[in-house]
């Protein structure tokens, strides 16, 4: 009997440190967490897992999430200003109306995430200091409308992006995803839906866009250098003034 008792004792321990480390902290511990943080130092939830939570509109402004779990997190109106996401998990994280501004999410997983109208400037245009990082970032599959002006995302994946801008809801004029000026050199492309996708004066050397929707995408001024076109639609696409040195799958006028 007592040896049964010692079982089942250590069987459970086992049991709720698995639940434990599966998720050990809960939307009023973030919120605790995020609360108690010292003025302008920010919270620090690096390495914590946050995956599935419901953490809408809650302010992570300036806080260290470096490798933290949020994959599945709902983040809708989150604040993430300077806040610090290398390297975290936001696989199918729902990020609609957050706010990135000078936010750090180089080397991220994003994948199959949900980025529409974010919160990328506190006036109409980004400034150099509000850009934000993601450099070497995975948005793979990612569902996205919003604008990227400025922001570094060197190497990133954005394979299978479905950025291609909704007609169907143009009421107030067109809508559509915005990466001028951004440096994206290196960025895979393969395969994304990018239609009516602006890439004005964007840094592209060496960018890929093999079998990628391009249609209606405005390039002009891009710096094309080596960049990819094998089997992209580039109908009605436009490549005004663009450096097109050492393109490659892109048919020339």
């Amino acid at each position: 009997m007592l040896r049964t008792t010692a079982l089942f004792w250590l069987l459970s321990l086992s049991l709720a440190g698995f639940a434990a480390s599966a998720g050990d902290l809960t939307r009023a511990d973030v919120q605790s967490i995020l609360a108690a943080a010292q003025p302008g130092a920010g919270a620090n939830l690096a390495g914590k897992s946050l995956a599935g939570l419901d953490l809408h509109d809650l302010d992570f402004s300036g806080a260290d999430l470096s490798g933290a779990d949020l994959s599945d997190a709902d983040l809708r109106g989150a604040k993430f200003v300077k806040a610090k996401l290398a390297g975290a998990k936001l696989m199918r994280a729902k990020l609609n109306l957050a706010w990135i501004i000078s936010a750090d999410f180089s080397h991220a997983d994003l994948s199959d995430a949900v980025l529409e109208t974010l919160v990328v400037s506190r006036g109409l245009e980004t400034q150099p200091a509000e850009a934000a990082s993601f450099v070497g970032a995975n948005l793979s599959g990612a569902k996205v409308t919003a604008r990227f002006s400025l922001d570094d995302m060197q190497g990133a994946n954005l394979s299978h992006l479905r950025a291609s801008a909704d007609m169907r809801n143009q009421s107030m004029g067109l809508i559509r995803t915005d990466f001028s000026r951004a440096n994206l050199a290196g960025a895979n492309f393969d395969g994304a839906g990018l239609g009516r996708v602006t890439f004005e004066f964007a840094k592209l050397q060496h960018a890929r866009f093999t079998g990628a929707d391009l249609s209606n995408a405005d390039f002009a001024g891009a710096d094309l250098t080596e960049a990819d076109f094998t089997g992209a639609n580039t109908t009605a696409a436009s490549f005004t003034s663009a450096i097109l040195t050492g393109v490659k799958g892109l048919a020339r006028p």
